[in-house]
């Protein structure tokens, strides 16, 4: 455990640095675009390298949850704690989330140390790290197009559009499935299944206020398409 600490304390360093090199080269840009570029190749570089464990390296975590870490899984569980960690803290310091984001900030560090303490499950967290970090790209490049004033147009719905499908996707219908295998298998611990269970309830309050949020600018966007729809009648009334 000594050797597993210390390897997350090199990772939490892994990440400050980049990102106290961008505060000193892109400081005018401003501490959360920062923050979230460090945010964006955690997002990247997460899922090509859980990508490969799952779909490469394995085993299959749909049919072998529970099974015992490998030195693979260690490193990306490793990596992304690190990052958690920084991110928490960077979080609570800034003030800039909700407890519902905090809340899924504490429960991806408790189950990270809890799948590198036990030594197992390893396959089946690295599958949820996917398909929880495989939106997470699109989330901060929204956020970049916000910023930008760009995001208003084809190019922010379809960004938009892309999320909530993968969202749904992989998340609520592949998170659903692999969280079937987890229960109804025998290896995984029951400390395991539970925290298993409280991710996709998180997920699901996630897709309630995602729901709200598309049905909001679905609503927004109809609108205003009525209403360029009146005043090019009235033109062309207008003409005749």
């Amino acid at each position: 455990m000594t050797s597993l600490f210390l390897e997350v304390c090199a990772s939490l360093i892994g990440w400050i640095a980049p990102y106290a090199v961008l505060c000193h080269l892109n400081g005018h840009r401003g501490y959360e675009w920062n923050c979230r570029l460090v945010t964006l190749f955690h997002g990247i570089l997460v899922v090509c390298v859980t990508a490969y464990i799952g779909y490469v390296d394995g085993p299959w975590p749909f049919t072998h949850p529970g099974t015992k870490n490998t030195p693979l899984q260690v490193t990306a569980l490793v990596l992304s704690l690190g990052y958690f960690i920084f991110d928490m803290c960077w979080c609570v310091y800034m003030g800039t989330e909700g407890p519902v984001m905090l809340a899924h900030h504490t429960l991806s560090m408790l189950g990270m140390v809890l799948i590198l303490w036990l030594g197992e499950s390893g396959i089946e967290s690295c599958a949820v790290l996917f398909g929880s970090e495989i939106t997470n790209p699109l989330l901060q490049l929204r956020w970049f197009l916000r910023r930008l004033g760009r995001y208003e147009g084809l190019l922010g719905d379809a960004v938009d559009l892309l999320f909530v499908a993968l969202f749904v996707a992989m998340r609520i219908l592949l998170g659903g499935y692999m969280l079937y295998c987890e229960l109804s298998s025998a290896r995984p611990r029951p400390v395991v299944k539970a925290g298993g269970v409280a991710m996709y309830a998180l997920s699901w309050v996630f897709m309630v206020d995602i729901a709200r949020f598309a049905h909001r600018k679905a609503s927004t966007r109809y609108r205003r398409w009525q209403e360029r729809l009146k005043l090019s009648n009235g033109h062309d009334g207008k003409v005749d």
